[in-house]
């Protein structure tokens, strides 16, 4: 395997997560309870760890602006224009899930 440095993980990882972030803005037909139903984690999570990783480095962020940063707009806007009512099939398998 190739060595690279802290730094170089740190970027890499960057690159990762600005990648994955920009897919999901892309991918706005897959539901988040399908991310959670396949994956085991969603948009919302995502936005989550985001804003928890900013207090861990004394960056004071709200929910709803980690949530901006990974939906790409305000929340509420992008489930006026893409979420869509969880189908009866899509709830079951949510609800015999684990989740994080």
């Amino acid at each position: 395997m190739t060595e690279i440095n802290d730094a170089q993980r740190t970027e890499l990882e960057a690159a990762a997560f600005r990648t994955l972030v920009a897919h999901l803005r892309e991918r706005s037909d897959v539901q988040n309870i399908d991310l959670m139903n396949l994956a085991g984690f969603c948009r919302n999570c995502l936005s989550r760890w985001y804003r928890e990783a900013a207090e861990a480095q004394g960056v004071a962020m709200s929910d709803p602006e980690a949530r901006e940063i990974v939906y790409g707009m305000p929340y509420k806007e992008w489930q006026a224009l893409h979420q869509k009512a969880a189908s009866p099939a899509q709830q079951e398998t949510f609800a015999k899930g684990s989740h994080s």
